[in-house]
């Protein structure tokens, strides 16, 4: 029997919108709330109730939880970049941490116990071992990971206070692509991602990719990142709601492949599929930025029925490069 309604926060941006996919593929009764800050309202599927609102609005929220009977969340909504959140630290702790306070607070009075929540593995910091596991310490390096992880504690901490709220921490590693079939992909204003910026520069939609630092310690001195598919990572959702509605108990869990590219190496694969070069330059390290984050998900594929399907890194890259340029398609 199919669970009642599940409430997506910032559907209406590049992870939610293909979350929200997956739940309607899926046969979910879906409801999205996003304040349409960076999501783009033609995201969410016409089956999807929509409601524009920041969930750090208690009383909204509230609202919509009692309007729709919603008996699971997950929670998308946020800010996520890491050299903003240094320069701007205070907006990172308001939209991360106290907006996802209110949200919990919000579930809590209503008898929502499963909790879904969108972290990052930027929690870890410049990590000592990589791949790096869950138990590894968390010494963010930038307020994104920071807020973050406060966010994580403080779940923690209502799960032991209110022994029926169950919490799950997704902490993903580099999110890009999209869906397969063409009806999501990274659409919101803010671009954000090395995959993005780099489809962004061979389809002429940006002058250059810039290289952020090349003196790192890894193989190449440019920047080693675990990409995972945007649309495995929403069939990862599915899986841990599936886990919770089983009775699982609150956990944390990485989300990548548990392997990881270069930026240098990600330019090369994109320059084969085109066959020819992508117009780049080179400048300093961003602030908040590690030298490498790679996954261990053993704990995950412990702990989840989930089996990705867009492993190899050209699939990704297909996938953006048919986004994108569909999208410019469309605006030109």
């Amino acid at each position: 029997m199919i669970a009642g309604s599940v409430l997506v926060t910032g559907g209406a941006g590049f992870i939610g919108s293909h979350a929200v996919l997956a739940l309607c593929d899926a046969g979910r009764d879906v409801v999205v709330i996003d304040d349409l800050s960076t999501g783009v309202r033609e995201a969410v599927v016409r089956e999807a109730p929509f409601h524009q609102g920041n969930v750090g609005d208690l009383a909204f929220v509230d609202s919509v939880l009692a309007r729709h009977r919603i008996e699971s969340v997950m929670h998308f909504a946020g800010s996520i970049s890491a050299p903003e959140s240094v320069a701007d630290p205070a907006k990172y702790y308001r939209n991360n941490t106290c907006a996802s306070l209110a949200l919990a607070q919000a579930c809590l009075r209503r008898g929502v116990t499963r909790f879904v929540f969108s972290s990052t593995a930027a929690v870890y910091g410049a990590c000592a071992t990589s791949p790096v596991s869950e138990d590894a310490p968390a010494r963010p390096l930038s307020p994104y990971g920071a807020s973050k992880y406060m966010t994580e504690m403080m779940l923690k901490d209502l799960a032991a206070a209110q022994p029926g709220f169950r919490p799950v921490c997704l902490r993903y590693f580099n999110v890009a692509g999209a869906d397969p079939r063409g009806r999501s992909g990274q659409a919101g204003a803010e671009s954000i991602g090395l995959i993005r910026h780099a489809v962004e520069a061979a389809l002429g939609q940006r002058p250059w990719l810039e290289i952020y630092g090349d003196d790192y310690d890894t193989r190449d001195g440019t920047g080693e990142r675990d990409y995972i598919h945007v649309s495995d990572l929403a069939a990862a959702h599915l899986a841990t709601l599936d886990y919770l509605e089983r009775g699982g108990p609150p956990v944390t869990l990485n989300c990548g492949y548990g392997r990881g590219y270069t930026v240098l190496e990600v330019i090369a694969a994109l320059e084969s599929l085109l066959g020819r070069e992508i117009p780049q330059c080179r400048t300093a390290r961003r602030p908040g930025d590690p030298a490498s984050a790679v996954s261990d998900v053993s704990r995950m594929r412990a702990t989840l029925d989930w089996t990705p399907r867009f492993t190899n890194l050209e699939t990704i890259l297909e996938t953006a490069l048919a986004w994108h340029g569909q999208r410019a398609e469309v605006t030109s």
